[in-house]
């Protein structure tokens, strides 16, 4: 029952925005800043009672959808994806937060549109029937074209156009893999269907859905558009938390349901995932603007991510896991940062900015510690997430991990040069003589994502001691 509730919650806000007459739009905002605040708060207790020292599926609900072809509304949770909807949740509430202080034009609408996508999310991460995972799965894509083409910036259009067709393009051949899937098992019951897959092309339908969403070098063309001409926020949940279903489809569906294949495939989809990574971290480094160094970062990042998981051993897995959540919270936090110099400068140019740390001591201590923990310093939750994704594909080849390691060298450079950029050498000439720091509503919003970071620095064993228990 929590599961639906976790899903529903949000879904049914967004429609109580839409049907229902509210007096303002400010006061269909607040109603949404609070369903998403106590989404949050939900999630907390579930995760408080959830028993992680058990295996298998928890918080289960199975109701029967279309008979005739044994599809049912199955849901349920694992202790690797009750991380990620604590991820979604925490992504979220800090989006809407943004959102409501940004007054965004038809506010409710905007904000409802944020809950819709949420509840969708949520529903990929829980759902345990490939017939629903695909619903909710595309269910993401509709706010998400709303969102980027209605309130995104001026390249808006040609932005949502080719990330609608990079991505309906991968959901058309999962629709086919998830087709064939249930007819050769005879069952769409995800539970049901580890170890079965033996066909090689129904495993490619399932990665070329999961490669384009995350993205997987090459196909990640609609990534930089995509995040630049998004809204601060949207572009936070669009990198922070929707790339990391496509991460979960392959741990959780074509590994898993196709372990044969995958085996066959992974050295390929480990070269493609390492070009990634060094790829991204260059373009990163080259990056004329914030959001692009964000942006590319992100791609270099979930190709580190897949290194992990196409480690497919106990400690890979781990640190895939942990990194989706580092670097979830990382790049909600950046893009969130990178609106608020937006708006203080009317621009994300590098050449544009710096000296930015002068009279603004909160803006240049949250973005200063962000960095320092994407960088990966011993000590952070990043470097501990790196670490064990290195230790995992050093078991499969050495020469992995040294791709691996240099791209870290590589995160280094990139992030040291974006925030000396804002903050130090001397002030461009977008940046105001007034020294405008952030606001309190501001830091509300972004300083608990650098707070969990830094708990998560003290404590990643709360996260790495509690996954994986259904799996090893």
């Amino acid at each position: 029952m929590i599961t639906t509730i976790l899903i529903l919650l949000p879904i049914a806000a967004a429609l109580a925005i839409w049907i229902f007459p509210w007096r303002s739009q400010r006061a269909a905002g607040s109603f949404a800043l609070l369903v998403a605040l106590a989404e949050l708060a939900l999630w907390v207790g579930t995760a408080l009672n959830f028993d992680f020292g058990a295996t298998g599926l928890q918080a289960e609900a199975d109701v029967t959808w279309f008979s005739d072809l044994d599809v049912a509304y199955q849901v349920g949770l694992y202790d690797y994806s009750l991380w990620l909807i604590g991820l979604t949740a925490v992504v979220t509430a800090a989006a809407v937060g943004y959102g409501f202080w940004s007054g965004r034009e038809r506010l409710g609408v905007y904000l409802s549109l944020l809950l819709f996508l949420e509840g969708a999310t949520i529903g990929v991460f829980a759902a345990q029937d490939l017939v629903l995972f695909y619903v909710f799965w595309e269910a993401m894509l509709i706010p998400l074209y709303v969102l980027i083409g209605v309130w995104g910036g001026p390249g808006r259009l040609g932005a949502t156009y080719k990330f609608v067709a990079y991505t309906v393009a991968g959901s058309l051949l999962m629709l086919v893999a998830i087709i064939a899937t249930g007819l050769d098992a005879g069952t769409f019951d995800m539970t049901q269907l580890g170890g079965q897959g033996t066909s090689t092309w129904i495993f490619l339908g399932f990665a070329a859905a999961f490669a384009v969403k995350a993205p997987l070098w090459p196909f990640h063309g609609w990534l930089p558009d995509a995040y630049r001409e998004s809204p601060p926020e949207v572009a936070a949940v669009l990198s922070g938390v929707i790339s990391k279903t496509a991460a979960y489809g392959f741990l959780a569906i074509a590994i898993p349901f196709f372990p044969g294949p995958a085996e066959d495939w992974r050295t390929p989809l480990l070269v493609l995932a390492s070009i990634g990574l060094v790829y991204g971290s260059l373009l990163a480094f080259r990056a004329p603007d914030v959001r692009g160094v964000i942006a590319y970062s992100s791609l270099a990042q979930m190709n580190l991510i897949l290194i992990g998981i196409f480690a497919v051993n106990a400690s890979g897995y781990t640190g895939a896991l942990l990194q989706m959540v580092n670097h979830g919270l990382i790049s909600a936090a950046l893009f969130l940062l990178a609106g608020a110099i937006e708006r203080r400068t009317s621009t994300g140019e590098l050449s544009l900015l710096g000296g930015m740390a002068r009279g603004r001591p909160v803006l240049a201590t949250i973005l200063i510690t962000t960095g320092v923990i994407a960088l990966a310093v011993p000590g952070s939750t990043a470097f501990a997430a790196e670490f064990l994704v290195l230790n995992g594909i050093f078991d499969i080849g050495w020469g992995w991990a040294v791709v691996g390691a240099v791209a870290i060298v590589l995160a280094a450079m990139y992030m040291l040069r974006l925030i000396s950029a804002v903050l130090h050498q001397e002030p461009g000439s977008a940046v105001p003589a007034e020294a405008l720091d952030l606001r309190p509503a501001e830091v509300g919003v972004i300083a608990p994502l650098v707070a969990v970071l830094l708990v998560l620095s003290f404590w990643p064993a709360a996260i790495t001691e509690r996954v994986f228990g259904g799996i090893f």
